[in-house]
């Protein structure tokens, strides 16, 4: 009985009957389960750890801490230069790791770092803290990329690339308002300003779903110990069916140089990665939220309510494009492109129009162009490397996500506030990013398919 146990539980999957489908289908909701809600929240609380220095802004940090515009621009800058400099280092760590145990560690750290912000008395310690913070996310939104490349088929990931990124946008719809409820109801309390709590009260929260996230995040689909042999089996060939490449033993890993130099030789990296950074240069603005509706004309606590629906009408919108995106998986690049259309076009008339209500109106529309965009980038981005080995598509998709965020630093000074309130440079600059993206996703919508990925081992022989 055990033999033939032991048969039944290894037969070739081919994916072609009808009880294998629903096998598949069982191991998709399983891992949907396990990886879905875990990443999303964990997202949640990294995009509110990495903005909620804009709402502290706002609250009185300012003035407090005695900063200059330049000074705050500065404090955003360093986070991004940390950042940029170790997502490749970190997920090739990851690829060689357990992901359900390099991920929450990390996140753990750079929740205490966090909570360390509330303690700062000057701008030279807020840039310190800035650094580290920006050193340990690193490895968290490009190591979240190769986990879902690792599991889902290429015509599977557009929704949960979506999903997984729609927790930034409504980090941001509740960023604002629970930055103005632990401002308000917890300023002066044990004699710590407002915006200090906020960064202790967010800290903590963190840390907290780090350790959910250790005891739910899968690792990879050939050693994750969360699902059964068989279950693993079919993770890795149903993959392999759909030309993504899996980590198994027969495959060994390329060295970091092998990695590194098989990334960088495709062609196909630089042309999403430009795309991308166009994206990464507009969605800077997120940045900037709540010091443009300030700009409006709003004050007090209603400037961080304000901010909700922005990301309310974006969070929408992102979940729908997911879904379209999957049901025409060959129109990605065009889809992709008619979002940062719109952007383009609200960006040329907010530099037009000064009235408060219009521009509030085409600012949640730009937003949304924006943040669906970037979300469907990744996916893009992921399903075109499908087929490169393990550790040259971590190689790829961290350094897609890592020149984006360079454009953080210039991203920075686009809304100084001497430019208060029409920020004419800032808005244009974003419009033209959009249009350079429209163009470099509708060439992609043509070459990728044309010249698409072939699965090779990327050793130098």
């Amino acid at each position: 009985m055990d033999s033939i146990k032991a048969s039944k539980e290894e037969k070739e999957w081919t994916g072609e009957l009808p009880e294998e489908r629903a096998e598949e289908k069982a191991l998709v909701r399983k891992v949907d389960l396990f990886l879905l809600p875990s990443i999303w929240l964990m997202y949640l609380f990294s995009y509110a750890d990495r903005t909620n220095i804009g709402n502290a802004k706002v609250a009185g940090m300012m003035a407090d801490l005695h900063l200059s515009s330049q000074e705050y621009s500065l404090a955003l800058v360093i986070f991004f230069i940390s950042y940029v400099v170790f997502e490749i280092p970190s997920n090739l760590i990851l690829a060689r790791t357990r992901p359900s145990i390099y991920v929450p560690t990390i996140m753990a750290l750079w929740g205490a770092v966090t909570c360390c912000m509330g303690a700062v008395k000057s701008s030279q310690a807020l840039l310190g803290v800035r650094f580290v913070i920006g050193l340990l996310e690193a490895g968290f939104a490009p190591g979240v990329m190769l986990i879902l490349s690792s599991w889902y088929k290429k015509e599977e990931q557009a929704k949960r690339f979506t999903i997984f990124y729609s927790a930034a946008v409504l980090s941001g719809a509740f960023g604002g308002i629970i930055a103005g409820a632990i401002t308000s109801s917890l300023d002066g309390r044990l004699g710590i300003a407002g915006w200090r709590w906020l960064f202790i009260v967010e800290g903590a929260a963190t840390i907290a779903c780090a350790i959910l996230g250790a005891l739910v995040l899968p690792d990879f689909p050939a050693t994750s110990k969360r699902f059964s042999p068989r279950q693993r089996q079919v993770a890795v060939e149903r993959l392999t069916m759909d030309n993504v490449t899996a980590r198994t033993e027969d495959n060994p890993p390329l060295s970091a140089f092998e990695a590194v130099w098989s990334s960088m030789i495709d062609w196909r990296t630089w042309l999403l990665t430009i795309g991308y950074m166009s994206i990464g240069g507009s969605a800077t603005m997120s940045y900037f939220y709540p010091t443009l509706v300030e700009g409006l004309g709003y004050k007090g606590e209603m400037i961080q309510y304000m901010v909700v629906p922005i990301y309310a009408v974006a969070f929408i919108v992102i979940l729908a494009a997911g879904y379209f995106n999957d049901k025409y998986p060959k129109v990605r690049g065009i889809f992709i492109a008619l979002l940062l259309a719109m952007s383009m076009v609200c960006g040329i008339i907010v530099c037009a129009v000064y009235n408060y209500t219009a521009r509030y109106v085409l600012l949640v529309f730009m937003a949304s162009g924006l943040l669906s965009a970037n979300g469907l980038s990744l996916a893009y981005a992921s399903s075109t490397f499908a087929p490169m080995q393990p550790e040259t598509r971590a190689v790829s998709l961290a350094f897609v996500n890592a020149l984006a965020n360079l454009s953080g630093i210039y991203g920075a000074y686009l809304f100084p506030s001497e430019d208060a309130p029409k920020y004419l440079m800032g808005f244009g600059v974003i419009a033209g990013l959009s249009a350079l993206g429209v163009v470099i996703y509708s060439s992609a919508h043509v070459l990728v398919r044309r010249y698409p990925v072939r699965g090779t081992s990327g050793r130098r022989d």
